[in-house]
Formats: C-alpha cells, sequence, structure tokens
C-alpha cells in the first residue's frame, strides 16, 4: 500500500489547509463552503493539489480532498461508492470513529452530504442514503469500499492532471447489492415530483433522521 506523503511534500496553501481540518466535521464543514464543480467546461477529476488550487469540488474531488487531508491525521483514506439504476453514483470519504461509521461528502443536494459517525456497519450507512439519492432517475442499488492506498499508478492526492484511474478503480471493485422496497421507492419518488413542479429550482431537504448528517 503506497504511504502518505510527508507534510513538505504539501504546498504552504496545503498544509495550512490540512493544519486547519483536523476532523471530518472540520472538513465536512469546508467543504459545504466550496463551490461546487458542475465541468461546465468538461469533465473533470482532479486531486486534493487542484482542489485547493482552483477552490471547487464535485463530489469525487470532495472525496479524494477529504482523504487527502484526513489521511494527515491518522484516518485510512476510504472511499464508498453508491450504485444507482441510472448510472449516476456518489462517492464520499467514508471513516469509522469509535467504533461507528460515518462519511464526509459534498453533493448537488441536500440528502447526500455526510453522515455522523453512527452507523453499526457499512451498509447501515449505505441505506441511510435511501431517501435522499431518489430524484426522476435516481434508486440505489449497490454500494462498494475502495482503500486508495491500494492504487499505486496514480497520484490522487497531489497530481497536476485529471486521476481518471480513480475513476476506474471505483468502477471496477465489487459492489454489495441493495434493495430499496418498492413501495418506499414509489412513495419517495411521487413525493420529489411534487416538490420540483411546485419547486422547480429549489432541492428538497424534507428527509428523515437529519440528526444523522455531519
Amino acid at each position: 500500500m503506497t504511504a502518505p506523503p510527508p507534510l513538505d511534500g504539501f504546498t504552504a496553501k496545503e498544509r495550512a489547509v490540512i493544519a486547519r481540518l483536523r476532523t471530518p466535521y472540520l472538513v465536512q464543514r469546508w467543504l459545504k463552503r466550496l463551490p461546487y464543480n458542475w465541468e461546465r467546461k468538461g469533465e473533470t477529476l482532479r486531486s486534493f493539489r487542484r482542489v485547493v488550487l482552483l477552490n471547487t469540488a464535485h463530489c469525487l474531488e470532495a472525496a479524494l480532498s477529504a482523504a487527502t487531508i484526513l489521511e494527515q491525521h491518522g484516518y485510512p483514506p476510504l472511499l464508498m461508492d453508491l450504485e444507482s439504476i441510472d448510472d449516476l453514483d456518489h462517492v464520499f470519504f467514508l471513516y469509522r470513529q469509535d467504533g461507528r461509521w460515518g462519511c464526509v461528502a459534498a453533493s448537488r443536494d441536500p440528502g447526500l452530504f455526510g453522515r455522523k459517525p453512527v452507523f453499526r456497519t457499512v451498509r447501515d450507512l449505505a441505506v441511510d442514503f435511501f431517501e435522499g439519492y431518489v430524484d426522476l432517475t435516481g434508486r440505489i442499488n449497490g454500494f462498494g469500499v475502495l482503500d486508495l492506498r491500494t492504487l499505486k499508478a496514480v497520484d490522487w492526492r497531489l497530481s497536476e492532471r485529471n486521476v481518471w484511474a480513480v475513476q476506474d478503480a471505483l468502477i471496477a471493485m465489487p459492489h454489495r447489492r441493495l434493495h430499496m422496497a418498492d413501495a418506499e421507492y414509489v412513495y419517495w419518488h411521487e413525493r420529489y415530483e411534487r416538490y420540483k413542479r411546485r419547486f422547480p429550482d429549489r432541492k428538497p431537504a424534507y428527509y428523515p433522521r437529519k440528526r444523522r448528517w455531519l
């Protein structure tokens, strides 16, 4: 497995970010304040270095940034990938604290941000995203976990280029199947459609168990 780079391998600006963001909560707060990378000029998959430089990130770029930062504070660099029936996956940084699982995430949708470390298993954490994933086309059907230290051919922390090998590894890794009950899916799908008809320019935040959000 690849070892984390020493701090002197980072720029002064990057070191300042790492020093300031010592916990998953602080990283989540930082990511939530970053403008979302909508990729309007083409697809990107930037490392932590590029995210700090450009001050924007989409969900996978945010996950890589969280992994890079929190690795320096003793957390293993783990990513969790949620598969959807519409092939629009969601990826976040996965961490364990006091024997429970939580995550740090960025998203365009309020229901897909991070979760507090309150989940007994990784599967329980994935299931907590069921409702928030339902929109016009989305529905979770599986999840997988990737240890970034197993990737030896790509510098996902500090590369100046897009790190597509991370995306390839997420797609290729094994995923465990999940099934959201059909009746539950229909309820949340109809509710989403009603909400968007009423508020076409808003994102819903009506989900239960919001106390679990990071």
